[in-house]
């Protein structure tokens, strides 16, 4: 038997990153919003834990116990007492190591692929919990839609969004490493204000407003991927010059993502992007999506 999960990658419409705190995290009101763009992660029984992968960037995924699938299986097991032998298969279509979330949503996936092959019969709560262990993206990878974090982000409240929203994502050559981009990020803003979420922001999820969500969206880690890798700048322009309402710089990077106002106007800033060299591939994709669902 095998269970089979999707999950979502997300973009971040506005993070909001204040100083570092004692523990080395940051303190964040990050908001969140999952696009249509998907891993599958699939259980199975077996002797052993072991994790494959294949996709877009496979390559890149650790197959070791340091991937967060297999830590959810770890994470859940020791909790109901159950050996987690499972080999778990990643199947990728988000961007890896682009700052979409992708590691974290296949940590989700395995959880909620395991909590069905097993029956643990967990609640929503227990798996949020398990989440917020595994990092602080994988509780909003477990839920989807849209949602307000705090704390390091993994304290979620859900937002409301009054319609379709289309995305580009321009996925660029090489890669930028979290934590990097987080020590750029203090070496750049030794005094960070406290982080808050923008009434403006959350009012035009609520309405649906494309341009309204324009005028709102940012990114206080920007500056410091491009501080690290400085052509994301040419592709945030190329973006721009062919309609996009907004474009920035997705979580920690380097994706680059794109708010346009309608379907056919993604389609013509994908095409431009593709077309103009400054990065490897552009995605397009709706918001919001599910978060984690058994197929």
């Amino acid at each position: 038997m095998s269970v089979t999960v999707r999950v979502p990658a997300k973009v971040n419409v506005r993070l909001a990153v204040g100083a570092a705190r004692a523990d080395g995290f940051h303190d964040l009101a990050n908001v969140f919003l999952a696009v249509g763009l998907y891993d599958e992660v699939t259980v199975t029984a077996a002797d052993e834990l072991r994790v494959t992968c294949e996709g877009p960037g496979s390559d890149q995924v650790p197959l070791d116990r340091t991937n967060l699938a297999a830590r959810a299986a770890e994470l859940l097991g020791a909790r109901y007492g159950i050996a987690p032998d499972v080999h778990i298969h990643i199947a990728k279509d988000i961007p890896v190591a682009g700052g979409m979330a992708g590691g974290s949503a296949d940590g989700a996936g395995a959880l909620v692929a395991c909590d069905a092959l097993w029956g643990t019969g967990a609640s929503q709560g227990e798996l949020l919990d398990i989440c917020a262990e595994l990092g602080s993206d994988v509780p909003f990878s477990l839920v989807g839609g849209a949602a307000l974090g705090t704390g390091r982000g993994e304290k979620l409240e859900l937002l409301d969004v009054g319609g379709t929203f289309h995305w580009v994502f321009a996925v660029a050559d090489g890669g930028l490493s979290t934590p990097a981009v987080y020590r750029e990020f203090d070496r750049l803003t030794p005094h960070a204000p406290a982080p808050t979420a923008s009434p403006a922001l959350l009012a035009a999820l609520r309405g649906g407003d494309a341009e309204a969500l324009a005028a709102a969206v940012g990114n206080d880690l920007q500056p410091a991927a491009l501080s690290l890798f400085p052509s994301l700048r040419d592709t945030l322009a190329t973006g721009t010059a062919a309609g996009a309402l907004a474009a920035l710089v997705s979580g920690s990077g380097p994706t680059t993502a794109f708010l346009a106002g309608d379907a056919g106007s993604a389609r013509r800033i994908a095409e431009a992007l593709t077309a103009s060299g400054t990065c490897r591939a552009a995605r397009v994709a709706q918001a919001p999506a599910a978060g984690a669902t058994v197929l």
